[in-house]
């Protein structure tokens, strides 16, 4: 019931203060989801619903506030739309009245280079494609979850980033675009992953090796995070949310063809970067962790093309943030930058 007293408080302040609005239920104005309570889906005829009810049913002299993070579904049953369900709400809206502009209030000024809670002189970047913020999501940062995103990025809609605390800060745009000059966007991590090393007890260039691995992770729903392959091994990542019942479940059905290792402790590096230019941002960071002793156990260049992310111990994963953001965002790089395969 939060959101849906909110709403009518925010109305009730607008109208005392003379501004003309009024409160709205997410499904007053057509927004309707499947049944999955707690983690509903907006229905494909949502955006198209948005659309008539504002242009049949509500007054355009009013501001419409509007609760995020709940709808109904085809009963008329109240359901909740999980992570970043107010952010779609709002970009989902966006979408079906074709605005200039979503905007979604946070607690800092927009995407920032880095988690400030570790990296004290992360910086707002001013400009992001969809593709980049995804990724970002993905991988830890705190922005706007990628399902959120959907709806502004099929209607070609501009998100904007801004801080509640701080409105006069500009924030930062999403759009489709994003910056293309820059080599890295930001970096960010996930922590407390586990490494799982897979070796084919299989003759070299016996087929249906990566067909076996992935058949027992699907039959033991397990996810990956990041991924590495040759002909006769695999390496993946696991997010620390899998269970450990299936975890050991999976690794009995793969012992049966492979040699399986678990490594705990592990920590998942993403740079968000212009991987054009790989060989420049590659030079860099292994400069960076041979000077100060960080192992890469596993690498993965994403199929996004905007990520390339790095396997490393968790206790090393704060000194090699920072030293890298020093590199590529402070120009304080103690073993030299490499652009245009020149260090300097």
């Amino acid at each position: 019931y939060g959101e849906r007293c909110s709403v009518r408080i925010m109305a009730a302040r607008l109208n005392q203060i003379g501004v003309p609005a009024q409160a709205f239920d997410a499904w007053d104005v057509g927004v309707f989801t499947d049944d999955t309570y707690g983690d509903a889906k907006l229905l494909p005829g949502t955006i198209n619903s948005i659309r008539e009810r504002f242009s049949s049913r509500i007054d355009p002299n009013v501001v419409a506030v509007v609760t995020g993070f709940i709808g109904h579904n085809t009963k008329g049953r109240i359901t909740t739309l999980g992570r970043g369900g107010s952010d779609l709400t709002a970009t989902a809206i966006g979408a079906a009245l074709k605005v200039d502009e979503v905007q979604v209030w946070k607690d800092v000024d927009g995407i920032l280079t880095a988690d400030p809670r570790l990296v004290k002189t992360a910086i707002p970047v001013s400009q992001v494609s969809y593709e980049e913020a995804s990724e970002l999501a993905y991988f830890g940062a705190q922005v706007l979850h990628p399902i959120a995103m959907q709806p502004a990025l099929k209607a070609d809609i501009p998100v904007r980033v801004k801080n509640s605390y701080n409105p006069s800060a500009p924030g930062s745009v999403i759009d489709k675009v994003g910056n293309p000059e820059r080599m890295v966007t930001a970096i960010t991590c996930k922590r407390g992953v586990t490494l799982m090393d897979i070796n084919s007890l299989q003759m070299l260039g016996a087929y249906g090796f990566l067909g076996a691995v992935f058949a027992d992770f699907e039959k033991n729903k397990v996810s990956v995070d990041v991924l590495a392959s040759s002909e006769v091994s695999v390496s993946v990542t696991l997010d620390k949310k899998q269970h450990e019942e299936d975890i050991k479940a999976l690794v009995q059905n793969l012992s049966s063809f492979a040699e399986v290792e678990l490594h705990h402790g592990r920590a998942i590096l993403t740079l968000i970067a212009d991987v054009t230019r790989s060989s420049d941002v590659l030079a860099t960071v292994f400069r960076v962790f041979s000077a100060h002793g960080i192992k890469v156990e596993m690498m993965s260049q994403g199929a996004s093309k905007v990520n390339i992310s790095f396997i490393i111990r968790e206790d090393q994963i704060d000194d090699a943030i920072l030293k890298l953001h020093s590199c590529f965002f402070e120009d304080q790089c103690d073993v030299g930058f490499v652009e245009g395969g020149q260090i300097r």
